[in-house]
């Protein structure tokens, strides 16, 4: 199954709701959100239908109660900190380790990312996301783009914190949440594109930490809400970082990260400093 929130093609912010897409039609569902409808477990009533062509798909969860980030994929560790003269530490490999970033700078599919002031180094990120359901289970993947500000990034982690400022300006998620019967989170190609081109590809199956080792840290001495964020964490070639060639984004650039059976989540470099929609 695969759930989407949505509003109808020159509707206003407070038009968005929650759907569920069938073929090239979108099942409104009568939930105030689709948070509302993780929190019951999808069980919720069928509203009128929409041809998929005349609805506009915003973030799956625009305002998620959490956002954790873990860090699961080794290749992108061991590139990443070979970069730096650096192993993987021993203490990776035993827990999954992640940060808290923003809920309040989440975007959806081509929404339009402003370029964050104070850098030079704006890097996309290619992810998948778990988004959690009543009672702390999976209720459905996406893809995700955890944009990252690198020279920022830099800065904050060698005081020992962070990231902060390097992170917390945009997260993107979508377009669909995709249902654990339809997608098991197990494997599925995953490809990065600047302009056309491709710039990235690894598979999720590349995850050193499983799902459910990931959800077990993150609820550990807590508890999980319905439309919590739970991110992979880069794959593999996922990032320019990695590349190490310096081709920074710049305004005008689209990103596009498809993941197969989750679909495309695409997204637009702007001019400047706005806010999330």
């Amino acid at each position: 199954m695969r759930l989407c929130t949505f509003k109808p093609k020159g509707s206003g912010p407070a038009d968005a709701t929650p759907g569920r897409v069938e073929g090239d039609q979108v099942v409104r569902l009568e939930a105030p959100s689709l948070q509302a409808v993780l929190a019951v477990s999808g069980q919720v009533a069928d509203g009128p239908r929409f041809p998929l062509d005349d609805v506009e798909l915003l973030a799956p969860v625009p305002e998620p109660p959490a956002v954790r980030d873990f860090f699961a994929f080794e290749r992108h560790v061991a590139t990443a900190r070979a970069l730096h003269g650096a192993a993987v530490p021993d203490e990776w490999y035993e827990i999954p380790v992640f940060y808290f970033s923003n809920p309040a700078a989440i975007y959806g599919p081509d929404a339009e990312i402003p370029y964050p002031s104070g850098t030079v180094m704006l890097d996309y990120e290619l992810e998948v996301a778990a988004v959690i359901k009543e009672g702390g289970g999976i209720g459905g993947f996406t893809v995700m783009n955890d944009w990252s500000a690198r020279d920022l990034q830099r800065k904050e982690t060698r005081v020992g914190l962070g990231p902060a400022k390097g992170k917390d300006f945009a997260t993107s998620i979508g377009p669909f949440l995709v249902t654990p019967e339809e997608f098991d989170g197990a494997h599925g190609e995953m490809v990065a594109r600047v302009n056309g081109e491709e710039r990235s590809r690894g598979n999720l199956s590349e995850l050193y930490h499983s799902w459910e080792t990931m959800m077990a840290r993150a609820a550990e001495n807590t508890r999980l809400r319905p439309g919590d964020i739970i991110g992979s964490g880069t794959v593999g070639t996922g990032c320019i970082l990695e590349h190490g060639d310096g081709r920074w984004l710049r305004p005008g650039d689209v990103v596009e990260l498809e993941v197969e059976g989750l679909g495309v989540l695409r997204n637009r470099i702007g001019e400047g400093d706005g806010h999330a929609l």
